[in-house]
Order: structure tokens, then C-alpha cells, then sequence
């Protein structure tokens, strides 16, 4: 697997990937000394100083893209004319329409376009689907999400030409996809923007309406601390029971027929290590991973709804999800 990018992302994978065991990595950057010491970090194969280089490296099967978002779409088709899969961090794409022109040319390839959105796999988002799906709840009425937490905007991410928009766009995807994989099928969706500093979007609220009736919220923020930096409580609430977790699933309690207490995500709770197993038996046993582009690129659409509804969303943002819409439309 060749990882284009040598940044914290890559470094994550990485980790997770050494674990898993049976891949070999290779790294590029446009730095060449970031990809060399990447490399050595990881035990890799081949360092290389430009993407082009190490695209035409003819023993990689896998291209992980952890670029800046605004050239993840390029970097994904030059990756499948060179015949490899493709797996791209999140955000996926800067538009829902780059999604439908990567699909086409991976189908055109006959290769695979993953993306790495690791919360449909954590265990609290499986756990969620089947308590759902079951009934055990009851008919839903309420999705509470609190995703509030202090970060740090720096560097790429801080210039949305590059990041592709503010925090709604590049943390607040996560959440979009996580509210939008729990077992109910959202058929709405708007936002409005809190505070009122110049710049892109740091803190909103989402509210999302899901086909037979229930209504979900999403307070997201990159300006409140939670304690202990990530702790939070979130709820789903049905007829039936509900269940109220720690927003990352690190501890949940179940009400209704069946009270329980759990614990789901000991090993791997923020998913990472399932979603690459996943993406890795995708591409051996030639199947769709469990998250499809088309996934994806559901939630990209969700976003750019919820961004256009925001009133003093970031300005860059907000004129670009327009054009994306004009030229859908065209």
C-alpha cells in the first residue's frame, strides 16, 4: 500500500495497519524527508519524494490518499488510470459531484474507491443498527448528538480552499455519517450556525428528520472543551427504551425491555481497525466494503444541504456549494 501524504493521518493508518500485519507500505510527499522518516518510522518499503514517482511504482495495489481534501479527487483518478484501488481520507471530496466522477472512472478501471470514515465502524454505531433495526426500542422519536470539543484549527485546515470549509465540513462529516448510519434513513436536513466570529463555521447546530418521524440534532463545536477532552453524552430515544452513550461509545446504557450496561469498545473504539480490515478484504475477496462510496457520498450531499441552510456559514464554503449545486443541476 503506498500512502500519499506523511502527515497525522498517515501515521494513524499506519499504526493500525502495522497491527492488522500482512501489508506493505510505502510513502510519498512532497517532501521527501517526511516520507523517509515516515517510512523508517513503519518498517517501509519505498520512500518517494513526488506522488508521481511512487504512483508508477508497478508493486503497489493500494493508494491511501491523507492529502488535503482539496486534492483528494485528483490524486484518486491519476491513482486509478495508474490501475490501483484507492482508499481516501475523509472528508472524501470537496463536492458530492466529485464523488459521482470518481465513481465513474473507478468503474472504467474496474477498481475499488474506499473511504476512510472510520465512525460507521465503531462498535457503537453496530450496536446502535442492530437495537434499532430489532425494534428493542420501539418506534425512534429522538437522536440527541453532542460532539462539542475544543481543536485546534492549524496549518492546511485552517485555509478552506484546502480544507474544503470550516468545522461543519471537515470534523462535523464524522457526525453527519454517524447520524446517517444508526438505522434510520435521514430525509432532511438544516443547520444553523452558533456564535458570531468572522471566518468559517467553528460551532452549529444540525437537525436532521428521518423517514417515519424521528428528529435528530447534532450540537457540533470546535470551541467547548469536554471533559477530559473527549467525554460527552448522546441518546437515542425510542417508545420503547433508549439508549444514552458516550459520544465515542466508550460506555452506553440501554433502557426498555432489556436494561443493559456495555462497554463495546475496548479494543477498537474508534474503529479503525475494522474499517481497514474491512477495506483490505474488499479488495482481496473483490467485493463492496461494508461503507460504499456511494455512502460517501450520500453524506457529502447531506453536508452541502446543511451548509446552504446556515446562515453565516464560511463564506468560501457556502459560494462553493452553490456552484456545486448549479452544476449538478446542469
Amino acid at each position: 500500500m503506498l500512502l500519499l501524504g506523511c502527515g497525522a493521518a498517515a501515521k494513524m493508518h499506519s499504526r493500525v495497519l502495522r497491527r492488522i500485519g500482512g501489508v506493505v507500505l510505502s510513502y510519498a510527499s512532497r517532501d521527501g524527508g517526511r516520507a523517509a522518516a515516515l517510512c523508517g518510522m513503519f518498517d517501509g518499503r519505498r520512500a518517494f519524494g513526488s506522488y508521481e514517482g511512487a504512483l508508477s511504482d508497478d508493486s503497489v495495489d493500494v493508494v491511501l490518499v491523507a492529502t488535503p481534501t482539496v486534492s483528494h479527487r485528483d490524486l484518486a483518478l491519476v491513482a486509478l488510470e495508474a490501475g490501483r484501488h484507492v482508499i481516501v481520507e475523509k472528508p472524501a471530496f470537496m463536492s458530492a459531484r466529485d464523488a459521482d466522477i470518481v465513481r465513474d472512472s473507478a468503474s472504467a478501471a474496474g477498481k475499488r474507491v474506499m473511504v476512510a470514515e472510520n465512525y460507521f465502524y465503531k462498535p457503537i454505531a453496530g450496536y446502535l443498527r442492530r437495537v434499532i433495526r430489532s425494534g428493542e426500542l420501539g418506534e425512534i422519536r429522538f437522536v440527541t448528538l453532542d460532539a462539542t470539543k475544543w481543536q485546534k484549527v492549524a496549518g492546511w485546515r485552517a485555509d478552506p480552499a484546502l480544507s474544503g470549509g470550516g468545522a461543519l465540513f471537515e470534523g462535523g462529516v464524522h457526525w453527519i455519517s454517524f447520524a446517517s448510519n444508526i438505522g434510520l434513513d435521514v430525509v432532511g436536513i438544516e443547520a444553523i450556525r452558533t456564535g458570531g466570529a468572522p471566518g468559517c463555521d467553528r460551532s452549529s447546530l444540525v437537525v436532521l428528520r428521518y423517514a417515519g418521524g424521528a428528529v435528530g440534532t447534532l450540537v457540533h463545536s470546535w470551541e467547548i472543551a469536554a471533559p477530559l477532552g473527549h467525554l460527552r453524552r448522546s441518546k437515542v430515544q425510542g417508545t420503547g427504551g433508549s439508549v444514552t452513550f458516550e459520544s465515542n461509545g466508550l460506555a452506553r446504557f440501554t433502557s426498555g425491555r432489556s436494561p443493559s450496561l456495555g462497554l463495546p469498545a475496548l479494543r477498537d473504539p474508534f474503529g479503525y481497525r475494522a474499517m481497514m480490515k474491512d477495506f483490505l478484504g474488499a479488495v482481496r475477496d473483490d467485493r463492496e466494503p461494508q461503507f460504499t462510496l456511494s455512502m460517501a457520498r450520500r453524506d457529502l450531499d447531506l453536508l452541502e444541504q446543511a451548509e446552504r441552510s446556515m446562515d453565516g456559514a464560511c463564506e468560501w464554503r457556502r459560494q462553493s456549494t452553490v456552484q456545486f449545486a448549479t452544476a449538478t443541476a446542469d
